[in-house]
């Protein structure tokens, strides 16, 4: 391996659970020359030691950490040509898993010696860039709610049960003007979901370099329908649901009605301008990858 930073989100799940120690033991196993730079870093401090790595000499830079982590290195790695290495240390790990990372830590690290850089496609909203999915309504208080409840007493499965519980009874109708292929339509929806390229029924993507959008729109229903459209939602099983449809694209917006408006990028919440405006950067980040596709 050559020269290589790492950069460990101290408080991500999964380091919690193994311990840093460990980890550290098991990243510092893998090259006995002494050119990896592993370093621990505190939640506040790590988009600054992420934007360093980027202007640094490191060409390839590892974060452990979950989806948040990964999209903020993915920002600014995006045509940079540098490396980036995902380590699976959050509770979703969307990217990571798409990428062939093992879940466990042991592996997951023993994983990156065998991993090799390729190119993925990232998709923006209103000009920022993001790895996996970003959505509206069901989706934005789901994310809240995981803010309440990260460090469950249960664990972090069972903050996700109650985190789509509390979204759910927050959930409300809500009125969108979707514009995608030359089209736009005003629909009456509880959720809408952007995605970069298509995920399958498990929430895994078949491919990473597909230069394809799709939104999924989970149109009102009663409370029937809305339980099983959101349930479909959580497990990815949202194709067999006829309430929800997906339409693929390669520019979307999205308009409210409204200056600001809560949605959730990479299980990240943040107030948006409107309309949102989602868009596609075809294999701008490099990636270490144990997936052919």
């Amino acid at each position: 391996m050559s020269r290589i930073l790492v950069l460990l989100n101290a408080r991500a799940g999964t380091l919690h659970d193994a311990g840093a120690d460990r980890v550290r033991a098991a990243l510092a196993a893998l090259d006995e020359s002494g050119k990896v730079d592993i370093r621990l870093v505190e939640p506040q401090r790590l988009p600054r030691e992420i934007a360093d790595a980027a202007r640094s000499d490191f060409q390839t830079v590892v974060v452990g950490g979950g989806d948040g982590s990964a999209n903020c290195a993915a920002r600014h790695f995006a045509n940079t040509g540098k490396v980036l290495g995902i380590l699976p240390f959050g509770t979703v790990n969307l990217l990571a898993r798409d990428l062939g990372m093992p879940a466990a830590v042991e592996e997951s690290i023993a994983a990156l010696q065998h991993a090799e850089p390729r190119k993925i496609d990232l998709a923006t909203v209103n000009d920022r860039p993001f790895h996996s999915l970003s959505g509206l309504g069901f989706f934005s208080q789901m994310a809240r709610a995981r803010e309440e409840t990260r460090g469950h007493p249960l664990g972090r499965m069972m903050s996700v049960g109650v985190a789509a519980v509390r979204a759910l009874r927050r959930t409300g109708r809500f009125t969108l003007a979707l514009s995608a292929n030359g089209t736009t339509e005003t629909i009456d929806a509880f959720a809408a979901l952007v995605t970069n390229n298509r995920f399958g029924g498990d929430w895994r993507r078949p491919k990473l370099d597909e230069g394809l959008l799709e939104v999924h729109i989970a149109e009102d229903a009663g409370a029937l329908g809305l339980l099983k459209a959101s349930t479909d939602l959580l497990s990815g099983a949202w194709r067999g649901n006829p309430g929800i449809r997906s339409i693929p694209a390669r520019a979307i917006m999205i308009d409210r009605g409204r200056h600001r408006t809560w949605a959730a990028t990479d299980g990240e919440l943040m107030r948006e301008r409107a309309p949102l405006r989602y868009g596609l950067m075809p294999q701008a980040l490099t990636v270490l990858s144990v997936s052919g596709d």
